[in-house]
């Protein structure tokens, strides 16, 4: 058992960037507690992402559930992508994170990823922020942002999120762990939410029309997901859109 001094380090979450995070601290931090929080929708096996809950299993870490979590007083808990909304007054610790794929205050709740491409936003990144009682709107502690390329699809773009959502937890976690940070308030007036229902892929993903707008291109690359799903113009999966020229050219699959 660790020493009542000893802090508590927990990865929340699912996907490569929590498996890369868990994996750091494994590599560089074992003499902290290591332990895990995984979705429940997260059986153990492998598909288009690698298992957080089976990687955390061969690795050996202790996974933990909610309910135990909150009686850690010496926690430090880290979410990536985590499922569900955590609440933080049921934590003794108020040391709480994430990492939320867009640049707070906008695109708070779900879908951040398809509403980014969907709008032509020029650049993405990743926002480190303190979990509070609302819906992403916790202080922020640090943020990264890249630059989105007009032709980049929802799956690309996840990729980058992924990836630059482990190199800020690299970048910010001995500061979070001596409480040598400094918080900055959202200005949640020039920011956006969407709910997880304000989306319905399987409506979207019927192309009717190529009329070789910036929004048909940006329309057709936010769904482009091939783990999820592939819009469709003419009966035909789409796999790419380019824009050049101020014409659209469809890859298919």
């Amino acid at each position: 058992m660790p020493g009542i001094d000893v802090k508590t380090i927990c990865i929340a979450g699912k996907n490569q960037c929590a498996i890369d995070a868990l994996n750091y601290l494994i590599k560089k931090h074992r003499s902290f507690n290591i332990v895990a929080l995984t979705n429940k929708s997260d059986m153990g096996k492998d598909e288009w992402q690698k298992s957080f809950r089976r990687f955390s299993f061969k690795k050996k870490i202790k996974i933990l559930n909610l309910e135990e979590l909150y009686k850690i007083d010496n926690l430090f808990l880290f979410s990536f992508e985590y499922e569900s909304l955590l609440k933080n007054i049921k934590f003794k610790s108020k040391n709480l994170f994430n990492f939320h794929f867009s640049l707070l205050p906008k695109y708070r709740g779900c879908h951040t990823n398809f509403y980014q491409i969907l709008k032509g936003e020029k650049y993405s990144g990743v926002t480190l922020h303190k979990i509070d009682s609302g819906i992403d709107t916790g202080d922020i502690v640090d943020r990264i942002t890249f630059k989105i390329n007009i032709n980049d699809t929802a799956h690309e773009n996840y990729l980058k999120l992924m990836k630059y959502s482990f190199l800020l937890f690299k970048i910010s976690f001995k500061k979070i762990i001596k409480g040598n940070y400094k918080l900055k308030k959202q200005n949640l007036k020039k920011g956006s939410y969407f709910s997880r229902d304000s989306v319905d892929y399987k409506k979207l993903k019927i192309i009717k029309k190529i009329d070789n707008t910036m929004y048909t291109h940006n329309l057709i690359r936010s769904l482009i997901f091939p783990a999820f799903q592939l819009p469709v113009y003419n009966g035909k999966k789409i796999k790419k859109s380019i824009y050049s020229k101020n014409k659209i050219k469809l890859l298919y699959l």
